[in-house]
């Protein structure tokens, strides 16, 4: 037993539901002065996903996007670059997959694609923005890629209203993608399945981007653990300048973290369109991009933990959806829920750097005061 809790694996996922768990009876105590019937709101919110198969399919897509957002913050944290583009990243992927799959007369298995690999060019690009301006001009990277989701946004927004969305709509969406431009179910629609397949689509939009995440994951883990450039990523993110003086080219790979980084956020943008929304609608995502920040987090900026966090975090979301429309709750208590979190997750980083400088300061005071002592604190008469 004691061998099986000592495994680094054992002790991340024990870390994870302790942190979440903590946060929750504290939620809890909190709906107590607040809910008249706190009792049914926490266990609308704490069941409500598993009551209905609609909204198991809810938390499922909502950790598919939570994963991939996750994933996109976790490979700019290991490097110790605090990147804050995800949002960015997410809408003009949103925009350009939604553009190629309302727009492109090309078939199903061509168009979808495509699709993606535009919104993956399109993140790419649109990280490697903040990644040259930090390297090469040592601008501050939360602030330049926070005014570029501004500017992502503003595009996004525009070419909706002006161009895409059509005339005789009522408010800003484009029409429905076609069946060509939209995600297939992640069931395939063949006789054996057809009865599976029946259930899932009519129900949830879970599509074969849940195949696309398990890949993706793989490739993250491997690029940041297996690799050159994983190496020189995690170099960077320990000591830079040891880094700079070992012979790694910093600027290069700073640019490349970024870039990376907005591969993976474009990939959560073409998943609500093609996959959710079937269509390209005004706001979005209003904060599932930084919401990746509290899933990377909680990761520890590990990839492989990453799709864990999302799953937890997402039914956080999906429950408190639920807690909203069925009791007499507001949705804020999930906010609570989120602060409570991170202040548990933050605490425990802290707290061992805390007694190792306590520990650090009663060893320089007991050495002094063994050296104020003549002899080292021992004499003849």
């Amino acid at each position: 037993m004691k061998k099986f809790f000592s495994n680094p694996a054992v002790r991340e996922v024990l870390r994870i539901f302790i942190a979440i768990g903590s946060a929750l009876l504290l939620g809890f105590i909190i709906t107590l002065f607040i809910s008249k019937d706190p009792i049914g709101a926490y266990k609308a919110f704490l069941t409500g996903p598993f009551t209905k198969f609609n909204r198991f399919g809810d938390w499922i897509e909502e950790s598919i996007t939570l994963t991939l957002v996750g994933l996109s913050v976790a490979i700019a944290f290991k490097a110790n670059m605090f990147s804050m583009g995800t949002q960015g990243q997410l809408v003009l992927g949103a925009l350009v997959s939604g553009v190629v799959a309302l727009y492109v007369p090309l078939p199903a298995t061509l168009r979808i694609p495509l699709a993606l690999i535009c919104a993956m060019a399109v993140g790419f690009i649109w990280g490697w923005i903040p990644g040259y301006l930090k390297a090469h001009l040592n601008a501050n990277e939360i602030v330049s890629t926070l005014m570029l989701n501004t500017i992502a946004i503003k595009i996004y927004d525009y070419l909706l209203v002006f161009y895409i969305k059509p005339e005789d709509a009522g408010y800003n969406v484009s029409a429905i993608f076609p069946p060509e431009g939209t995600l297939p179910s992640f069931i395939p629609n063949v006789p054996f399945f057809n009865n599976i397949y029946t259930l899932f689509t009519k129900n949830t939009d879970i599509t074969i981007m849940l195949y696309i995440v398990i890949l993706a994951v793989i490739v993250a883990y491997y690029l940041v653990f297996k690799t050159p450039f994983g190496y020189k990523l995690r170099m960077i993110g320990s000591n830079i300048k040891f880094a700079r003086y070992g012979g790694i080219d910093t600027k290069k790979t700073m640019i490349l973290v970024f870039a990376i980084s907005g591969v993976y956020g474009a990939l959560a943008g073409a998943h609500m369109t093609m996959g959710i929304q079937h269509s390209i609608i005004t706001n979005i995502s209003i904060s599932m991009a930084f919401e990746g920040i509290i899933v990377a987090i909680l990761a520890r900026n590990n990839p492989l933990y990453v799709p864990l966090t999302a799953l937890a975090y997402g039914y956080l979301r999906a429950g408190a959806n639920i807690m909203e429309r069925s009791s007499d709750m507001s949705r804020e208590m999930i906010a609570i829920i989120q602060a409570l979190i991170i202040l548990f997750v933050t605490a425990e980083q802290i707290l061992p750097t805390v007694q190792k400088r306590i520990e650090e300061r009663k060893e320089q005071n007991s050495n002094k005061e063994e050296s104020s002592l003549p002899d080292g604190g021992s004499h003849e008469l």
